[in-house]
């Protein structure tokens, strides 16, 4: 697992689709810059037991994302409080995936946990649950779920169980009166396979942006 880890660091990706500047006059770092849309993407492996690693992707004022250091570390936070593996073919695994403003308030979030037990050449069993997150303001304002699901391909008896989570989110509030201008999409694929490896990976469709704003996603 240390070595799926530390290969896997390597292969990660931020894929911009549009990014369009906002007007002129702005400040010279960007604060205040409105992009157009922008897609991120890209994948982690699972680390090995009792770690995390995790990455951000940082909208910058090319209007384009710059991925930061993927860091293998210690797990707390969101997966301190995962409760061990009841047995030696069980694996457990979580992700995240959450995106951030330029004032450190968090948006919008998908996470996933998924167990699966093998018997070292199919995947005997697997479920993954998903859940959201999203940021409220004042007087029902900003940001609300519009839908979510997830699927998985296989459940039992399988060589490898690749599931889906996907969550979309509209924005209505102090910045976007209308409803349709801000929108984040996060998909979140995790691959359980039956040698007890695993891998995450991730997309993010922004449809405005900031700079500044920034995805922060995990796996462990």
């Amino acid at each position: 697992m240390t070595a799926v880890a530390a290969a896997g660091l390597v292969s990660l990706s931020a894929v911009p689709a549009t990014a369009a500047a906002g007007g002129a006059g702005r400040a010279a770092d960007g604060s205040g810059q409105e992009c157009a849309a922008v897609r991120l993407s890209g994948s982690l492996p699972a680390p090995p037991p009792g770690m995390a690693v995790e990455q951000q992707v940082t909208i910058g004022t090319d209007c384009a994302p710059h991925l930061g250091p993927a860091r293998l570390v210690p797990a707390t936070g969101k997966t301190a409080g995962r409760a061990a593996a009841p047995s030696a073919g069980v694996r457990q695994l979580e992700s995240w995936s959450e995106m951030y403003d330029c004032c450190n308030i968090r948006m919008t979030g998908l996470y996933t946990t998924s167990s699966w037990e093998t018997d070292g050449s199919r995947v005997v069993t697997a479920s993954t649950t998903a859940r959201q997150e999203w940021n409220r303001e004042p007087w029902d304002a900003g940001w609300s779920l519009e839908s979510s699901g997830k699927t998985s391909d296989c459940v039992s008896d399988c060589a490898v169980s690749h599931n889906e989570a996907r969550a979309a989110f509209s924005y209505k509030g102090i910045f976007g009166a209308t409803g349709d201008w801000y929108a984040n999409e996060h998909r979140s694929f995790v691959d359980l396979n039956a040698d007890g490896t695993a891998s995450c990976r991730f997309e993010v469709d922004l449809r405005h942006t900031f700079v500044g704003w920034n995805l922060r996603r995990g796996c462990s």
